[in-house]
């Protein structure tokens, strides 16, 4: 064999076996993968079989690598919608330990977060809720041993909104007050570096003291986080701290304060996409009617694409109603959509707008007559006698309406303005009058016909007068007197 042919012999067989070694590689990579995406092909039909072969996929691996991070998270989270607590649990636990090096950290606290977020929303069954704080327990544990604090943070965040919404507020003020020294510096002052971290931390606090009442913590911890400066937070956040201010505002009967902050809130949850939005935008009418505002609310750039929005119709027309005086589609809307008192908040406001509104119509009814039966009120506006009796006492007690209520006929007696004004008339001459009579009658001479000049004498005589009515006998005894007295001469 001449040199080239072995030279030629050599290549051939060397590429060969290079190939070989290298297809080795791709199809066990393929394989795997293969294996992974028909696993997930199968998750609605066979949920079970799914979990097996997602199960199977990291032996294949021949150390801990991504594909058997995500065979493992796909089979928990089947787990976890079966009911399979235990088997979750211990998954769960095998998944933690590829986050120290089988994966990239940004990846791995990404799929950690999501895998909470999603055990969180079938948290409803007793038995769910206890692996959902083993979960957390084992997450936290995890991470503090990593030296992983932001990640940390974040989960006991997450804990804390958890225990928020199953309204565990001792255990929610415990976590917060953890979280709080873990955002502080030594000297016990907030760390402007875990801005966005405390942000957080006031507002699920915000939000806790929003639903225990306790309006003078919840006050002073409002004006605290607005006055953060060091955060870039989530518009999310800004919403549930405007949010929870405008209702505290409410709860003082400060509607222009409330309407400010409510606005705020709408533009920040409208900015994160939150679907928050539309029940504060609810709650921004609210106000524009107890603020008996004439300014449309959807005039602003913010609101005016939500202007036609089904979802916030009823409160569209109950502003319609209510800027326009109307009682009757007032009180339609209210009748149509008892939907809207299903929130606990516009339901204890609304009442205050609804009594604004009949007592307006009740003010507009009177207007015209002096004496009217209380009963044609009640069935006029179609509201109860107790309560046309009540707002009509409030229109006489604050001054608004001049007159009182005779119980026994069970009649409104409106007091005459005219009367009154004509009696005060009379009155003001009556003492006009008598202050002349004792300046010229008492204090002076009187009038002497002797001092008069030649004007003052013409006028006696009458000329120049014109018609002085009653007075013109007087002007003739006048004449006769004084021809009376040349004869004396």
């Amino acid at each position: 064999m001449s040199d080239d042919d072995f030279m030629q012999a050599s290549d051939e067989e060397y590429d060969f076996e290079y190939e070989e070694e290298e297809d080795d590689d791709e199809s066990g990579d393929v394989d795997i993968e293969n294996k992974y995406y028909n696993a997930k092909q199968t998750k609605a039909s066979d949920p079970k079989d799914a979990i097996t072969e997602f199960l199977a996929i990291p032996a294949l691996e021949p150390e801990k690598a991504e594909w058997g991070f995500k065979g493992l998270k796909q089979a928990i989270k089947l787990e976890f919608k079966l009911g399979l607590y235990e088997q979750a649990l211990e998954h769960y636990k095998e998944l933690l330990t590829y986050v120290k090096s089988a994966v990239t950290r940004n990846y791995s606290e990404k799929s950690i977060d999501n895998m909470l977020n999603f055990i969180e929303k079938g948290s409803d069954d007793p038995a769910a809720v206890r692996c959902i704080e083993e979960f957390y327990s084992l997450t936290l544990e995890c991470f503090q041993s990593t030296n992983n604090e932001r990640l940390w943070l974040k989960t006991n965040i997450k804990l804390a909104r958890l225990l928020l919404d199953r309204k565990h507020y001792h255990a929610v003020a415990r976590k917060l007050r953890e979280l709080h020294r873990a955002c502080q510096k030594e000297d016990g002052s907030d760390d402007p570096s875990k801005g966005t971290y405390s942000l957080e931390i006031y507002a699920l606090e915000i939000q806790m003291y929003s639903e225990t009442r306790n309006n003078n913590l919840l006050k002073a911890l409002y004006r605290k986080a607005l006055k953060v400066r060091s955060a870039v937070p989530h518009p999310k956040i800004q919403g549930i701290i405007r949010e929870c201010g405008g209702k505290m505002h409410m709860s003082e009967e400060n509607w222009k304060d409330a309407q400010s902050d409510f606005f705020e809130s709408f533009r920040n949850y409208d900015e994160a996409g939150d679907l928050r939005r539309i029940q504060v935008l609810k709650y921004l009418l609210l106000t524009t009617m107890l603020m008996k505002s004439d300014i449309n609310p959807f005039d602003s750039q913010e609101t005016k694409p939500y202007r036609n929005d089904p979802r916030i119709a009823a409160m569209t027309d109950l502003v319609d109603a209510y800027q326009r005086d109307d009682i009757t589609k007032y009180e339609s809307v209210i009748q149509k959509n008892q939907d809207l008192l299903a929130d606990q908040f516009i339901a204890e406001n609304i009442d205050e707008v609804t009594r604004n509104m009949r007592t307006k119509a009740v003010v507009k009814l009177i207007a015209p007559y002096t004496r009217m039966n209380m009963d044609w009120i009640a069935r006029t506006l179609r509201i109860g006698f107790a309560e046309v009796q009540d707002i009509i006492s409030h229109l006489i007690v604050n001054g608004e309406v001049r007159g009182h209520i005779d119980e026994h006929k069970r009649t409104l007696v409106i007091e005459s303005h005219g009367d009154s004004d004509r009696t005060k008339a009379i009155q003001n001459l009556s003492n006009a009058v008598t202050e002349l009579y004792t300046s010229i009658f008492k204090e002076a001479d009187g009038l002497r016909l002797g001092q008069l000049g030649h004007g003052a004498q013409h006028a006696v005589d009458g000329e120049g007068l014109g018609d002085l009515g009653p007075f013109q006998d007087h002007r003739a005894n006048l004449r006769q007197l004084r021809r009376r007295n040349k004869m004396v001469a």
